[in-house]
């Protein structure tokens, strides 16, 4: 007998529908897997077997053939032994085949045949929901993620003789229900806020045009001035997650198998903060199956690299493309995968290779070639991709003695709020849409200039010697200080604070 039933194979973050086809024919007892197994795959032979029989069922007595279609796509993972024992079911006659109509299964299968967590479920149930399937059975530890997707019945399912009940009727289950507005967990609260942070106002400054505008940025400072401490905060300041949002970021969480068991969906925007030694791979994602790399973990939040300079050449040059376009595409032989990567980047850096140069209290001990080639470690191009450079000095005694704390997460991002709103009303239907991403067009279109900004930006691009990709970064970030400003027009006060975190270009790190 032929039994058919649908699954879905997981590729990047992507969920494609794969087959499943069981034909038990007479002949000597034999299971053959066919349709591009991996080993993980392979191997599920042998669990589903140990765990048929160790639940009472009847296991095939012939010749067993399992193909899973298409043959041309790699399946990998456990995630295709409960769609399999359910073939194998089907095919001895222990289950109608009505009984499965319009039904997905996945799972790992233990040998007592309880079933374990798999990764991808959001995919998986978006792409089942979009095939016109009813029902998705799914471990208990991956029910409220799957049950995100309304349109779709999701059951939770601990065991294969759980699922054989539901299926046949013998075992009654409600399906899971997920609402994102009730949930008690999508509330965006998070541990820390800016009040902690003692002094360091203009930073703070800067740290609000960051959010409001989704720009980059560069903080440059001696060794515990707060750089990490500000961008750790930075999230605390960025509107609430949209179920739009929170839905692209937890698809990518969880086809890395990051939600813990039970998580329905991230309910904060991310903050990823990777060590210095990690390779290219590791940041942009790769693989010979390709997976996602720590700019797609950092997609919709913030991606905090520190001690900048220390990052490998190579791991930092692979950014400008993610930062231009949000997205990133990996290309193998088998084909292309392209990973969403459309985050703000913070990064910080010390002056130079001890750190104190500039610093009033302690002498720097870099001589000015050792801090021409501590900053030459990084190239001009990434340079430019970052909006704001800003010095962080190191915060007085007085300051931090202080029993007031200081400017508050909630206070900045009221302002936050109130710039993204102007932002969205200026850009009308795409509403993500954010100053850091105009060009061309609309760069022309909403910063224009009167003749007093002109000249000021003019002097500054001679005097600097600024590129024509600083030029606009420069007018974007007047275009974000204006919105804070509550003004539609940009001023040459706006412009002028906009070149003023321009502090590579100038070169205040040598003076």
């Amino acid at each position: 007998m032929l039994a058919k039933l649908q699954a879905f194979a997981l590729v990047g973050i992507d969920a494609l529908p794969v087959e499943v086809e069981v034909d038990v024919a007479p002949g000597l007892p034999k299971t053959v897997l066919v349709g591009l197994p991996e080993l993980a795959v392979r191997e599920s032979i042998h669990r589903i077997e140990r765990a048929l029989a160790n639940l009472g069922y009847q296991r095939p007595t012939g010749r067993t053939i399992i193909n899973l279609a298409p043959a041309d796509l790699r399946k990998d993972a456990g995630a295709f032994d409960l769609p399999i024992a359910l073939g194998m079911l089907i095919a001895t006659g222990q289950i109608h085949p009505d009984q499965l109509t319009d039904c997905a299964a996945v799972g790992e299968l233990a040998l007592d045949g309880s079933v374990r967590p798999v990764k991808g479920i959001l995919s998986i149930a978006m792409a089942a929901r979009d095939r016109g399937l009813k029902r998705l059975l799914v471990p208990r530890e991956n029910a409220r993620e799957g049950s995100v997707v309304q349109e779709l019945e999701v059951f939770s399912i601990t065991s294969l003789a759980e699922a054989v009940g539901l299926v046949t009727g013998a075992v009654a289950l409600d399906p899971t229900v997920f609402h994102f507005d009730a949930d008690p967990d999508a509330r965006g609260q998070y541990p820390v806020d800016f009040a902690e942070v003692r002094g360091q106002e203009f930073a703070k400054r800067a740290m609000i045009i960051a959010a409001s505008g989704g720009h980059n940025l560069l903080m440059i400072g001696s060794p515990g001035s707060g750089k990490s401490m500000l961008s750790k905060r930075l999230p605390t300041i960025l509107p609430p997650l949209t179920s739009e949002e929170s839905l692209d970021t937890t698809r990518i969480y969880s086809a890395v198998g990051m939600l813990t068991a039970g998580q329905a969906l991230l309910s904060t925007r991310p903050f990823r903060s990777p060590h210095h030694t990690i390779s290219d791979a590791g940041m942009v994602g790769g693989g010979t199956i390709p997976q996602p790399g720590e700019i797609s973990l950092a997609h919709n939040g913030v991606l905090f690299l520190d001690e900048l300079p220390e990052f490998n050449r190579k791991s930092l040059e692979v950014l400008r493309q993610p930062l231009e376009e949000g997205n990133i595409t990996i290309s193998r032989a088998s084909g292309s995968t392209t990973f969403p990567a459309d985050f703000i980047l913070i990064a910080a850096m010390n002056p130079c290779q001890c750190g104190y140069l500039g610093d009033p209290r302690r002498a720097c001990k870099c001589s000015p070639i050792a801090v021409e080639k501590y900053m030459g470690r990084l190239s001009g191009p990434l340079l430019d991709r970052i909006d704001l450079h800003v010095e962080v000095p190191a915060v007085a005694y007085a300051e931090l003695s202080a029993q007031a704390d200081g400017t508050s997460s909630v206070a900045m991002r009221d302002q936050v709020l109130a710039a993204r709103e102007r932002q969205r009303v200026r850009f009308g239907r795409d509403g993500r849409m954010l100053n850091a991403r105009m060009f061309g067009r609309l760069l022309r279109k909403h910063c224009v200039l009167d003749a007093e900004g002109q000249s000021l930006l003019k002097s500054a691009m001679d005097d600097l010697g600024l590129s024509a990709r600083a030029h606009d970064r420069i007018l974007k970030v007047a275009r974000t200080i204006a919105d804070l400003g509550d003004s539609e027009a940009i001023t040459a006060s706006h412009i002028a604070e906009s070149i003023g975190y321009r502090t590579l270009d100038r070169k205040l790190w040598m003076k």
